[in-house]
């Protein structure tokens, strides 16, 4: 027989989804301590410090500038935070280190609250000393089914769509533009007044520049385009460069007055190396890289053998466009408001990196049986 609790479970759930025991008396044990006597208020979430553990108690939500539970491995903290959290978390420079305590999660639900386990600090950021950001892993993945139930899902909104994809051999100014102002949404209500200044720059980067100007991410969140007073010739005094990797690693240069010039790509002093897609296409493949490195919402498998990316992007669509970066040479596919990076380095192996606008755009990958590093869905 099944039975239905006053939470809407069965006992089938009850091997999946905890108790709603996660009460004061409950967190007061669990931290060693006083619930009343160290609670504080972290993006929402509330967050109780004990001399035996802490206690972080977040609302069941999705909304990415609130503290919460991220996926089936990861909780984020939204700062600021207070400063006893932040030594907590990070450690006390003139005190008992507390980072090895132990870090209860739990979701309040109605009148109570689910306990979701353990979790440790896998990254932080801090401001002037002062915790601004936190991620945590949970020692023991949620399920699915708990996980959606602790993070209901946010009202469905339209994906960018991909009109941009039948002119990327056409009309290849409409497919970038198309692409850009549908992944990245306008900074301002209006378009900027168009610049006077004589340009030295082909019109494909004119573009680019252009519609930087309200949305700055299309310049790059790993690697970067640079804007026109940046650009300088390489040392030898021979090409424009344009473009250049994080850490400064590898850069992108042109070499003539072309309307749609040839790319080269430069890895320190070596030799220059031709990308395949002159900068008309170049510019619409580093748009993608960029569109899925900068994305709020990552799906990141282990690396993959050439079957097991054939069966993730039969449902995509592949970009028409010859391999991107000569490093590893990439190809793209592609969904509404989702972009999938393909590399392969010349091994048996493929890396594999997902992009998403939205949570949602990541369900066509949900099912792929497959060990994720990393998976927003």
């Amino acid at each position: 027989m099944v039975v239905e609790d006053d939470a809407g479970m069965t006992d089938q759930d009850s091997a999946v989804i905890p108790a709603l025991v996660f009460d004061e008396e409950h967190v007061s044990v669990l931290v060693g301590g006083s619930v009343s006597a160290g609670c504080f208020m972290v993006g929402g979430a509330s967050i109780v410090i004990g001399q035996a553990g802490m206690a972080i108690i977040v609302e069941a939500n999705d909304a990415p500038a609130r503290s919460g539970v991220w996926s089936a491995e990861e909780v984020r903290l939204i700062g600021p935070a207070p400063a006893p959290v932040t030594e907590r978390m990070m450690g006390s420079p003139w005190g008992t280190d507390g980072r090895s305590l132990p870090i209860h999660i739990a979701v309040r639900l109605g009148e109570g609250g689910l306990d979701l386990g353990t979790a440790k600090v896998s990254q932080a950021s801090t401001s002037d000393g002062i915790l601004t950001n936190c991620e945590l892993r949970f020692e023991a993945p949620l399920s699915r089914q708990l996980l959606n139930r602790v993070r209901p899902p946010l009202p469905p909104v339209d994906l960018p769509g991909l009109e941009w994809l039948r002119n990327v051999n056409g009309d290849r100014a409409a497919a970038l533009e198309q692409f850009v102002t549908g992944w990245y949404p306008a900074a301002g209500a209006t378009e900027p007044p168009a610049s006077c200044a004589p340009s030295r720059l082909p019109a494909r980067l004119r573009q680019l520049h252009r519609l930087a100007k309200q949305r700055p991410g299309a310049l790059g969140t790993q690697n970067r385009i640079l804007p026109e007073p940046d650009m300088h010739t390489d040392h030898l005094g021979e090409m424009l460069v344009f473009g250049v990797e994080n850490q400064g690693g590898f850069l992108w240069s042109l070499d003539g007055p072309e309307a749609d010039p040839t790319v080269w790509f430069r890895e320190f002093d070596e030799e220059p190396i031709a990308e395949q897609e002159p900068l008309s296409g170049f510019l619409i493949q580093f748009s993608l890289f960029e569109a899925s490195m900068g994305a709020a919402y990552l799906a990141l498998p282990r690396r993959l053998t050439a079957a097991q990316v054939a069966q993730l992007t039969q449902a995509l669509h592949p970009v028409p466009l010859r391999p991107f970066w000569p490093w590893a040479p990439t190809h793209f596919y592609v969904a509404p408001g989702l972009v999938v990076r393909v590399s392969n380095e010349g091994g048996e192996d493929f890396d594999v990196w997902a992009g998403a606008t939205r949570r949602s755009a990541l369900e066509p990958l949900a099912d792929f049986p497959v060990d994720w590093t990393r998976f927003d869905g």
